[in-house]
């Protein structure tokens, strides 16, 4: 809807499922980052050799979604739509090391979009986001995903704003 009419639905996604390896479940964070920026770096360079760093449509659906902040609601239990928490995360490390440039053509690509060709768009481009981590314990897999813990009074709840994009389109609004 955001892209093809240019309108901004206030939006609020619940567990939202994140079409990856669960990289944020691995205990190590060294090898966590590791796997992330090698990651990078590989979808960056497809990107590049591909010719995706030059292609206006990816380029524009980017910018058209980066006006567009939708609320997310993950709980890191869940292997689901815990990724989320590591995928913007992964952005913020990437400028603060000077890989900035590599991570935000990244973010605008995959590996699979990036192969399949210029007609195939990235699933996951999700530029911003209001985050909200629920941080209370979960005894299960159907507890960690279920849509009941965030109906609970007493939730332990961490929310950031996260912006890809920062440094040249859009702050979070406030």
């Amino acid at each position: 809807m955001v892209k093809h009419t240019r309108m901004n639905l206030e939006t609020y996604l619940f567990n939202p499922p994140f079409a990856s390896l669960p990289i944020e479940k691995i205990a190590n964070e060294k090898l966590r980052h590791g796997l992330r920026f090698a990651s990078s770096v590989l979808t960056a360079g497809l990107a590049a050799a591909t010719g995706g760093g030059k292609n206006a449509k990816e380029d524009d659906t980017f910018v058209v979604l980066s006006t567009w902040v939708p609320y997310l609601f993950v709980n890191p239990s869940d292997p689901i739509c815990s990724e989320y928490v590591g995928y913007f995360e992964h952005r913020e490390k990437m400028e603060s090391m000077g890989a900035g440039k590599i991570g935000r053509l990244a973010t605008k690509h995959s590996i699979g979009s990036t192969v399949r060709g210029k007609d195939c768009e990235a699933g996951h481009l999700i530029p911003c986001a209001y985050l909200s981590i629920n941080l209370s314990p979960s005894q299960s897999f159907k507890e960690a995903h279920g849509i009941h813990q965030w109906w609970r009074q007493i939730c332990s709840l961490s929310t950031n704003c996260f912006s890809t994009i920062k440094s040249f389109f859009l702050h979070c609004p406030n």
